[in-house]
């Protein structure tokens, strides 16, 4: 039995990612340089990541993307959870999902019959995972500008509501149209950091909100 899904994913959904992926590869001057193990980008589909009590918060994608000297980086491999939106839902269900993440950010599973000691603290289960938590970038298309403008708003007004936590602080959100991923390049400065839209930065760079 499957266990209940806050971000789901569908057929509709299957190609728009690839996309992404293409867009990455093309425009990526390093692509090829490195052995198949460590290709400048590994995307994952539907990774799932428990929340507790049976829920799980699934990204459209997870990437891992190796750097390297044309991004000024000597070789480190950031994640990434990509949630393409393709405007089949309202506004307000996409803001949700950072409520998700931020579930995903906190979670910490609870092991029967072992309790934490100062030796072996509980950490959350992302830790186990990555060394860092992952960026979260939304990818909006199948909408106009004003469309466009409506969900950036939503997802901003959902980060305000995150405030009182570490989540919104801590861990990157971008959000970027697909043409213009597909335009420019998705390294380029086209990403809007949901809570200061009016900003334009690469995805890589710094979209995290002052404390």
């Amino acid at each position: 039995m499957t266990a209940p899904t806050v971000s789901t994913t569908g057929r509709s959904r299957v190609r728009t990612p690839s996309e992404t992926r293409f867009g990455s590869r093309r425009r990526n001057p390093q692509y090829g340089r490195f052995p198949a193990a460590c290709r400048p980008l590994a995307w994952i589909p539907e990774v799932h990541h428990p929340i507790g009590i049976g829920e799980a918060v699934i990204p459209d994608a997870l990437l891992y993307y190796r750097r390297g000297p044309v991004d000024g980086d000597n070789g480190s491999m950031p994640r990434v959870f990509v949630e393409v939106d393709r405007a089949t839902m309202g506004p307000e269900c996409l803001a949700a999902k950072l409520t998700a993440y931020e579930r995903v950010y906190r979670y910490v599973p609870v092991v029967p019959g072992r309790r934490p000691t100062l030796q072996e603290p509980a950490v959350e289960e992302w830790r186990w995972r990555y060394p860092l938590f992952p960026r979260v970038l939304f990818v909006l298309d199948g909408t106009g500008p004003a469309g466009v403008e409506n969900r950036i708003s939503a997802l901003r007004a959902g980060a305000g509501l995150l405030a009182p936590y570490r989540f919104p602080y801590d861990v990157t959100v971008l959000a970027a149209l697909l043409t213009d991923l597909l335009h420019h390049g998705p390294s380029t400065p086209v990403w809007r950091p949901v809570h200061d839209p009016d900003q334009r930065v690469p995805w890589t760079g710094s979209g995290h909100r002052s404390t």
